[in-house]
């Protein structure tokens, strides 16, 4: 019998209560904190946008500090406090949230909550991304582009209320597994790593290559039969989001295959802005923002926002998965075409980039040769990456497992 079944049988052989999470806690909203204001030293400062980037289920210790003066105006989370990050642009990171378990008082920006509570806060911090979580937090999410859920909405969340020696044990587990599961995670991402550097060598001496036959230079959009951007719906407009049409954004550009998309739009939608509907097997290359220049391939028709350069290859003249590897092996040059901090393109210097057009044989046994080695480093479903990924599943299950009672009969 483990140390948990031991607590259990001994302290609720009856099950444990489930509690909204507003009856064991309350949730303050953040103020103030700006991204301009976060500085190197100074008092210790939490960012909404760092919980999605830098912080894990727990930290004793802020990446960021702030202005003493100002933070005296902010809100501040205490040792135990969970603090959340209550936007995003998908549903699954809504809500992502890190227990505060450093010594002194933290600053918190706006579109975060503070949560203090009765409970373990590292107990409470692991509940927030276990499946029960996850599941009852989407009927209360709201927005379009930008997702979000209130303090009011978490309230009504349940969370079992076990006894604090059975929170505390679980922790400890957790805790065990979290560093047991990063190790093991950085020895598998280590040699991942390694083969992507490898392929990205092998795909550009295949590219490359003086032996690859006779070969004319063109442009991306001279072997094409159309190249488009997309549109946005108008913003604040909720009946034009959450539709039948697929609608895929820059952030979902990043060399992969495109089988589903992030958000939807209606019929409504789509005739409010300049979206239009683009069949299978585009090269959609990504024109603005943190993925400016990486590349993809849809595997379904659909509808891009503007910031996506669709390329509908003309077959005839070139095979659509060599042009994805063509621009894939072009990152850093194309990239470095674009303006401004990030880098961004524009439909014009897609269409103008040049691309080597050999014989459609030569073209698919290079994307044989490729696709085969792609799959390796990247695919999900096989080699490093599917080890990567039952592991995480593993955790996942072990986790929520352990996160899942018998509810206590009123």
């Amino acid at each position: 019998m483990s140390r948990i079944e031991e607590l259990m049988n001994r302290l609720c052989p009856e099950g444990v209560p489930l509690k909204m999470l507003g009856d064991v806690g309350e949730f303050i909203r953040g103020n103030g904190l700006q991204k301009s204001d976060l500085a190197g030293e100074g008092t210790p400062a939490i960012h909404y946008g760092q919980i999605h980037t830098h912080y894990s289920t727990w930290t004793r210790r802020t990446v960021s500090h702030t202005d003493p003066t100002l933070a005296e105006k902010l809100r501040r989370a205490k040792p135990g406090d969970l603090i959340i990050a209550t936007t995003s642009e998908d549903d699954a990171s809504v809500a992502k949230a890190t227990a505060w378990i450093g010594e002194s008082e933290v600053v918190v920006s706006g579109d975060a909550y503070i949560y203090r509570h009765s409970l373990d806060p590292r107990y409470v911090a692991y509940f927030f991304r276990s499946e029960q979580f996850q599941n009852q937090k989407l009927r209360y999410i709201t927005g379009t582009k930008v997702r979000r859920i209130s303090g009011d909405s978490l309230a009504k969340i349940r969370i079992p209320v076990a006894p604090v020696e059975v929170q505390r044990e679980i922790v400890r587990v957790l805790d065990l597994f979290t560093t047991l599961e990063a190790e093991l995670e950085a020895e598998l991402e280590a040699e991942l790593e390694a083969r992507r550097t490898q392929y990205a060598f092998y795909r550009n001496q295949v590219l490359t290559s003086p032996e690859i036959g006779d070969v004319r230079w063109a442009t991306l959009g001279a072997v094409c039969t159309k190249v488009t951007s997309g549109g946005t719906p108008a913003s604040g407009r909720t009946e034009y989001y959450g539709g039948d049409i697929p609608w895929l954004r820059t952030q979902e550009v990043d060399y992969n295959d495109i089988i589903s998309t992030g958000m939807s739009i209606t019929d409504e939608g789509l005739r409010s802005s300049a979206a239009k509907w683009i069949p299978a097997h585009c090269v959609i290359v990504a024109m603005y923002g943190a993925t400016a220049a990486k590349v993809a391939v849809n595997a379904i028709p659909l509808t891009t926002n503007q910031a996506c350069c669709n390329l509908q290859v003309d077959p005839e003249q070139a095979d659509y998965r060599f042009v994805f590897h063509w621009i894939a092996n072009e990152y850093e040059r194309l990239k470095a075409m674009g303006e401004g901090s990030q880098s961004n393109l524009n439909a014009q210097k897609v269409k103008n980039y040049p691309i080597p057009v050999l014989s459609l044989d030569a073209q698919r046994k290079i994307v044989a040769m490729l696709d085969r080695f792609d799959a390796l480093v990247n695919d999900l479903s096989v080699g490093l990456p599917a080890e990567l990924n039952a592991r995480r599943k593993q955790y996942e299950h072990y986790r929520d497992r352990l996160l899942t009672f018998k509810e206590l009969s009123a």
